[in-house]
């Protein structure tokens, strides 16, 4: 059977925008093609992905032009190499007690910590917040800055 692993926005970001750790995404994306992991995510990534960009036009991070590619690109990478999962009742039940569980203030973040549990994959984040909020309870999640030489 093939392994999985679940990812996050901050991950895709970091593929497509040159960002601290974005060498470290890049080296993590390689290893799953390298060695055939079914990268998953639930749908709302490609939401959660236009909404950062666009951020970055909003803060003068990125000019208009500049996140238009990035965001072309993403979704690109997204329709190649990302499975989204589409939402099911039971993945939305599953990030409310996930959410409840771990105190986190929406429940966004807990739709990929669900879909993890659910598959048995690892999830994989940039986002160092919540890899400390969680992870003491939830051994699935890996923090990117913990990577090293693949």
């Amino acid at each position: 059977m093939k392994s999985s692993a679940c990812v996050d926005a901050n991950i895709i970001i970091k593929l497509v925008v040159e960002e601290a750790d974005s060498d470290r995404a890049d080296a993590l994306w390689e290893s799953w093609i390298r060695n055939d992991v079914r990268v998953i995510a639930p749908s709302l990534l490609c939401y959660e992905v236009t909404a950062v960009l666009r951020k970055k036009v909003y803060r003068n991070q990125l000019s208009e032009t500049v996140a238009g590619k990035r965001l072309s690109t993403a979704l690109n990478l997204l329709d190649q190499g990302v499975n989204l999962v589409v939402s099911t009742v039971e993945l939305h039940r599953r990030a409310w007690k996930l959410a409840h569980r771990f105190n986190r203030p929406t429940a966004y973040d807990a739709h990929y910590l669900a879909l993890a549990e659910m598959d048995g994959c690892e999830f994989w984040t940039a986002d160092e917040r919540l890899y400390n909020s969680v992870k003491g309870g939830f051994t699935l999640i890996r923090w990117l800055g913990e990577l090293t030489g693949q």
